[in-house]
């Protein structure tokens, strides 16, 4: 009799057995669910954090060149800090200027686009001529329906109900760097701390060096890339006549850290610019080509160059990231998405559970060459 008990409590167990994976899976998946939803929904709180954190690691570097030299932390901390507030204040006055002006004279230029576009919509006006009157035919002519129209926002209206946010996020940020930059290497500190063994301790302080060492070489060789990609679009723009040519070397400057969508609102913005400001339509192709063209170099030839194979990550992983962020925090997201994707690759090339995604997240053959590069095996 004890024998079909014993069959029973295999059954269960290996009942159990497969069902461990499927609950495992779902666990995965409510716990993304749950991390999604609650950066979507206390990102006011999360993207001040994750930025001052990626500064921090991008300026440690430097803080500590300024130890060497027997500097205070302190004073160093607050002459970055007060640098980067500067050049922040900078860039929103060189954009505020133009900005305004756009946003008032707002009616005119969308007159002036359409008037630019009236030729090139010619061939088109047919169409948009049978669209009008069958919606004038569809349109009821009963009095017992009312239309009711809600008018928007203005522009103008809305930035100055998200200024207070923006200047909270930016101020909170800012507060937080000159902290985390001030505490010198205690974080690090702590993390060799807690690690129970000496092993443990020597491959966090590894993983933490490096997730610094790739993410400030890689920040800081893009900002120089940056800047001078942001003088050549000035340079551009002032040689053809384009109003506030500074303004399109800023705007270079800062779209050209989201990658593949800020080259993209660059242009747009050029192509725009470009339509209100000739009379002849053909610059608003000749003027964003030219700007199409500076970043197409810039991205092909220049940036590989100086930042190398270092990175060498998924392409369609990068663009995957960059637009999820995207949505999940707007602008600053698809700053913060590529160097949050650098440090995940990071954290896999060091922990072997999490080699495979690593591989997953490199670029093609990145893996074969990793293993010839690998040294050979000793006897």
């Amino acid at each position: 009799m004890a024998e079909p008990d014993t069959q029973s409590s295999d059954s269960q167990h290996s009942v159990a057995l497969g069902a461990s994976p499927l609950v495992k899976w779902m666990l995965v998946a409510l716990f993304l669910y749950a991390s999604v939803f609650v950066l979507s929904q206390a990102r006011s709180f999360f993207v001040p954090i994750v930025l001052a954190f990626l500064l921090s690691m991008v300026f440690a570097p430097i803080r500590r060149v300024f130890d060497r030299r027997r500097v205070p932390a302190a004073l160093s901390s607050l002459v970055i800090v007060s640098v980067l507030l500067v050049s922040f204040l900078f860039a929103v006055a060189a954009l505020a200027v133009p900005a305004t002006g756009w946003i008032e004279n707002a009616p005119r230029i969308e007159q002036r686009i359409e008037q630019q576009l009236a030729d090139i919509a010619g061939p088109f006006s047919a169409i948009f001529e049978a669209n009008e009157k069958l919606q004038s035919m569809t349109r009821s002519d009963t009095p017992d329906v009312q239309t009711v129209e809600i008018e928007g926002e203005s522009a103008a209206t809305q930035a100055a109900l998200l200024a207070p946010n923006v200047i909270a996020q930016f101020v909170f940020t800012m507060v937080l760097l000159l902290f985390l930059l001030a505490s010198g290497d205690m974080f690090y500190e702590k993390l060799v701390h807690v690690m129970p063994s000496f092993r443990d301790k020597r491959r966090a302080a590894q993983i933490a060096h490096d997730i610094e060492r790739k993410l400030s070489r890689y920040l800081l060789t893009i900002t120089t890339i940056n800047a001078g990609l942001g003088v050549a679009v000035a340079l551009t723009m002032w040689a053809f006549g384009m109003p506030y040519p500074a303004v399109f070397g800023v705007i270079a400057f800062l779209f050209n850290f989201i990658p593949y969508l800020g080259a993209l609102g660059g242009i747009a913005i050029a192509a725009m610019i470009a339509l209100i400001t000739f009379d002849w339509v053909g610059w608003a192709l000749i003027v964003p080509g030219v700007y199409f063209a500076l970043t197409t170099l810039e991205g092909q030839i220049v940036t590989p160059y100086f930042v190398g194979r270092s990175l060498r990550l998924n392409t369609v992983i990068v663009f995957i990231t960059v637009t999820f962020w995207a949505w999940l925090w707007s602008a600053v997201g698809m700053i913060v998405a590529l160097p949050l994707l650098v440090t995940i690759k990071t954290l896999c090339e060091h922990i072997e559970a999490l080699h495979n995604l690593g591989d997953f997240l490199s670029e093609r053959h990145a893996e074969l060459d990793d293993v010839r590069q690998a040294p050979p095996p000793e006897h």
